[in-house]
């Protein structure tokens, strides 16, 4: 008998999540380190970080300061291993691309890593998996990691701050985890598999019924579970499920989507959530699923309603080129493509079509 031996990064060592979150970790990062280095990026949070190192300052430690000039990419990383040589750990604040070089980074030194999510915009605080992107903001590929963060802190409190906008963009980012997970993994006979797509479908339903609501207040009960659904649950299946759990074809689309300068203003989930609009449609077209048809009329008024994009126009591509559009596809279909774990074959000129055609009503079929 064969025995067939998986790894899994699951979840950080320790999470802190609530009102006041970062103030009650201030004796669980003084365990971890004393000079840490705090990245960040964003010119909207920076006030938030001034607070947060004056608090690790007031907690005894002697953090050092650093922010990324753009994307989690190559130049950055480099640049803040010099940077991070005296540092013994590294607190990542801010939305995903930071987190995601804060993880890379603390691997590559091999330090603790700390996540402060400072938005729910994706579950990157969460995971062992970090996006690295060329300067120019195009995706280049993802970095499975060792594990997950040695602390994630979710404060509520710091969270609330962000634009509503992000909160959008993360309820997108997590509901692509059933209608990706679905499609690539529902079939496997794999027991933790099973129960990742299952949690995903979970996910999506309470999403469905929290995401307008939690938008609408940001102190109610609806908006913590939706935050926290958004920044800590999507998290889980990936690392229980494996990658075939974590993208497929609408993360393929958003890293087409990347390569063009154009909708660089769009965030990462709100990419995402279109994917799913185009992969719903490949499904449809391509893999004559009835279901997907249904999925694509639920979820595009629920789109909208959330203001999210879900058109070419949307996105700010109204004057691309054939020549961009068929780009984006190229890039979405090259090989080892997340995209090619659908049941089906895709070429780019159906993806092109797709792309074209994503907030177009799918007819019922009686």
């Amino acid at each position: 008998m064969v025995l067939s031996i998986s790894s899994h990064a699951i979840a950080p060592a320790a999470v802190l999540r609530g009102e006041g979150a970062w103030q009650g970790a201030l004796s669980n990062i003084s365990a971890l380190c004393f000079r840490p280095l705090l990245l960040g990026r964003s010119r909207a949070t920076f006030s938030l970080r001034d607070a947060l190192a004056s608090d690790l300052v007031g907690a005894g430690l002697a953090p050092q300061r650093a922010e990324l000039q753009f994307d989690c990419c190559e130049d950055d990383l480099q640049r803040l291993m010099h940077e991070a040589s005296d540092c013994d750990a590294v607190v990542a604040a801010g939305g995903g691309k930071v987190l995601d070089a804060g993880k890379l980074l603390a691997h590559r030194l091999g330090l603790p890593c700390i996540t402060v999510p400072l938005s729910a915009a994706t579950c990157a605080g969460w995971t062992a998996l970090s996006n690295v992107y060329s300067t120019q903001g195009a995706f280049q590929g993802d970095v499975a990691l060792e594990r997950c963060p040695e602390l994630l802190v979710f404060d509520h409190s710091l969270v609330r701050q962000a634009p509503t906008r992000t909160l959008a963009s993360g309820i997108a980012d997590a509901l692509a985890k059933w209608y990706e997970a679905s499609v690539s993994s529902s079939d496997s006979s794999d027991g933790l598999v099973q129960q990742a797509v299952q949690m995903a479908r979970v996910l999506r339903d309470q999403l469905l019924i929290d995401g307008p609501l939690a938008l609408q207040d940001p102190n109610s009960a609806a908006w913590a579970r939706t935050a926290e659904a958004c920044a800590l649950t999507a998290g889980v299946m990936g690392g229980l499920g494996g990658a075939r759990c974590r993208t497929v074809a609408a993360h393929a689309v958003h890293n087409g989507l990347t390569q063009l300068q154009a909708c660089h203003h769009v965030l990462h989930g709100e990419k995402v959530g279109f994917g799913i609009l185009v992969q719903l449609r490949l499904e449809e077209r391509l893999g004559g699923n009835r279901l997907a048809g249904q999925a694509h009329r639920q979820l595009l008024p629920l789109m909208r309603q959330l203001q999210l994009p879900v058109s070419l126009d949307d996105l700010g591509l109204s004057a691309a080129s054939l020549s961009d559009l068929r780009e984006v596809c190229a890039f979405a279909c090259r090989e080892g493509s997340d995209l090619h774990h659908l049941p089906f074959a895709v070429t780019p000129g159906a993806l092109l079509e797709a792309l074209v055609g994503a907030a177009e009503p799918i007819p019922a079929v009686p």
